[in-house]
């Protein structure tokens, strides 16, 4: 099963991190299309898209600024598939990543891929108070996997707060 594209260019003012592409998403080439995976509706209801975008328009989101990208290129059904020797791959290349396009805000979908990225245990939501790469922000939101026990209504609650420039406590 294929890696899908990243949809980066430089300057973007979010770059959305997950950890790695759906089984679905591997099979379709589009980022979040598992169909119970609630990212598209997530951004609409917080605010973020000015309508309900569907997962074959997720390149569309360049047009808002917006950027997607993973730390692990590899397709698997759950996180729990990725490798340690995954991460640690994946973390360079995110790194670069970061260095390369500079964009305003990185957006980590899922505490998880936050902590294998910063490797950092204790991770609060919303904003950080450091980032890892300088000149870019790090903003940590819940999963969108439709197995986060959380509900839409909070986790859009999480990523409002990317609409407002808060300074990190």
């Amino acid at each position: 099963m294929n890696s899908i594209p990243d949809h980066l260019q430089e300057g973007l003012d979010i770059l959305f991190i997950g950890f790695n592409p759906s089984i679905m998403s591997g099979k379709t080439g589009h980022h979040y299309a598992n169909p119970t995976n609630r990212f598209w509706k997530i951004l609409h209801q917080s605010g973020l898209t000015p309508r309900l975008y569907q997962t074959e328009e997720d390149g569309d989101l360049i047009k808002l600024g917006y950027g997607m990208t993973n730390i692990v290129e590899r397709p698997t059904k759950d996180a729990s598939e990725i490798t340690k020797d995954e991460y640690e791959e994946g973390r360079i290349q995110l790194k670069e990543k970061l260095e390369r396009y500079n964009p305003r805000v990185a957006c980590f979908v899922g505490k998880g891929v936050y902590q294998q990225f910063a490797k950092k245990k204790k991770v609060p939501w919303g904003w950080q108070e450091e980032s890892v790469v300088e000149g870019v922000r790090d903003f940590v939101a819940p999963s969108s996997s439709g197995l986060v026990r959380m509900k839409v209504e909070e986790i859009a609650d999480i990523y409002r707060k990317l609409l407002r420039e808060e300074k990190p406590v």
